[in-house]
């Protein structure tokens, strides 16, 4: 494991960028040649999308599967997006990882030495050993999916264990696992009572809340259910919704995703002082 280039941890730039850019936005970088826009390659979008939002986010989310069906060119399309961003704006990788050790040490490696990421989705079912190898990097953080935003998170997130669901188990488990301070939790907007319940278990967290926008997850009580003791402590992601808004005549799709982008910020904020 390479040492360490910055005293700062994930949570720390993703809090300072919050507060510089007053913003609690995660923006998904998540392409879709079919909606590019004409004569812009997927990789210059992408590029442009993260030139007019670094103002107005408090971090980046690129999901590795809309990079891996390219193989190798895809990948170091992935790469390269990640250095485009500002230093200033962490970067959470959508990977959703998760294996026995000695595979999951190599996961870690490709997630934050290969690609440059300063966090990762994981998934924990495998438990501690398949998560350990990614804590280890101290200054990077490890979302573990707990409630998540898709309509199927019932059918195991909600199995009872021990007179209670698993998805409060999986929460009180990321508590005993944060060790470092940099485990945080992937909690759906679509399931706000959940969410408030989560935050109940995990008063300290960052937690990660897709599913506003396309998922049409209730963007204030998501809010309001997650934000910690200092309305603070979510990222809210939008992907579609910023990346592929409907736009005015004569409006550039890059202006458009960044009015998009600011009006998801001014409704976070909204609820977050309602």
């Amino acid at each position: 494991m390479p040492q360490v280039e910055t005293q700062t941890t994930f949570r720390s730039r993703f809090e300072a960028a919050a507060d510089r850019n007053h913003s609690l936005l995660c923006v998904g970088l998540d392409p879709d040649p079919a909606k590019t826009p004409a004569g812009v390659t997927v990789r210059d979008f992408l590029m442009g999308i993260v030139e007019a939002t670094s103002d107005l986010v408090a971090c980046y989310k690129p999901n590795i599967a809309f990079f891996e069906p390219w193989l190798g060119e895809g990948i170091d399309m992935l790469r390269e997006v990640i250095a485009a961003v500002p230093r200033d704006v962490p970067v959470l990788l959508d990977a959703k990882r998760g294996d026995i050790g000695h595979t999951s040490e190599a996961y870690a490696r490709a997630v934050f030495e290969s690609l440059g990421a300063d966090a990762v989705t994981l998934n924990p079912y495998l438990g501690r050993d398949a998560v350990e190898p990614f804590l280890r990097y101290a200054d990077r953080h490890s979302f573990l999916l707990c409630r998540t935003s898709n309509a199927g998170a019932v059918d195991v997130q909600d199995l009872q264990v021990d007179g209670r669901p698993l998805y409060e188990r999986i929460a009180a488990l990321a508590n005993e696992w944060n060790t470092r301070g940099n485990v945080g939790l992937v909690v759906g907007a679509t399931y706000p009572a959940e969410a408030a319940r989560i935050r109940e278990i995990c008063p300290d967290l960052l937690f990660l809340m897709p599913g506003v926008g396309a998922q049409e997850g209730d963007l204030e009580a998501a809010v309001r259910a997650g934000m910690d003791a200092q309305h603070a402590g979510i990222a809210v992601n939008a992907s579609r919704g910023v990346l592929y808004p409907a736009a005015g005549e004569g409006v550039r799709w890059a202006d458009a995703s960044r009015e998009a982008a600011a009006r998801l910020r001014d409704q976070i904020n909204a609820a977050r002082g309602r």
